[in-house]
């Protein structure tokens, strides 16, 4: 009997359960049948994935000359019309349902992957208030805020993945410090800490207590708390 052909050969494989070694170059393929496969590939990881997906990863689906960027431009105009996108966030991409169809989904009542949405108005605000002084004790909050931040809410956000403890403060005691994580960054939809908006929205909003004193100078500023998440603190 002859040789199966390479097509045969690969449906063989996959009914198997054996698809052989990962081919990310596609050199046999052409220029534009290669790009538009490692465009699926890149858009099929990041809606697989329940967490931004970084260019690193991305970068072990094609090829080694292969623009992550590139692809992900080409995708962004794809879904131009769509009613989700693909947005950078907490230092990766991830798929995101468009603001405007928000009342949609809300009058729809449909469960969603939104971990924000679950949070109090209380809640959220102490973590905003952890991404601005991070990294930054109970005690302190507690100042920013004009009343007792209580251990039970810092328990929560650090359960569900908000907070991380920090270094030990250099105050009398040295009390634990708290600070955000990635998951917040992506959560809330911003790509680095850069991204937090203007504090006195908070203010004006009567969440934080503009006239507490808190050592805002030992605070990290943004880049700061990028580094202290890369390095693993949190």
């Amino acid at each position: 009997m002859a040789d199966a052909t390479t097509a045969e050969r690969t449906t063989s494989r996959r009914k198997s359960g054996d698809a052989g070694p990962f081919d990310r170059e596609l050199t046999h393929a052409t220029p534009a049948a290669r790009w538009r496969e490692w465009m699926m590939r890149v858009e099929a990881v990041i809606f697989a994935s329940t967490e931004p997906v970084s260019r690193e990863t991305l970068a072990r689906v094609v090829g080694d000359e292969c623009s992550v960027d590139l692809l992900i431009d080409d995708l962004r105009e794809e879904l131009r019309d769509r009613p989700y996108e693909i947005v950078s966030v907490a230092g990766g991409f991830q798929h995101r349902t468009r603001v405007s169809y928000g009342p949609a989904i809300r009058a729809a009542a449909v469960p969603t992957r939104s971990a924000s949405a679950a949070l109090s108005q209380h809640e959220a605000a102490v973590i905003m208030a952890v991404g601005y002084f991070q990294p930054v004790t109970r005690g302190e909050l507690s100042k920013i805020f004009g009343k007792e931040i209580s251990r039970d809410t810092i328990a929560s956000l650090k359960t569900a993945g908000f907070l991380a403890s920090g270094p030990r403060s250099p105050t009398p005691g040295a009390p634990y410090t708290y600070v955000t994580t990635k998951h917040f960054l992506s959560a809330f939809g911003f790509e680095t800490l850069r991204d937090l908006p203007d504090m006195e929205a908070l203010e004006d909003a009567g969440l934080l207590n503009r006239y507490a004193e808190v050592d805002t100078d030992r605070g990290m500023d943004a880049q700061d708390g990028e580094d202290l998440i890369e390095d693993g603190e949190v």
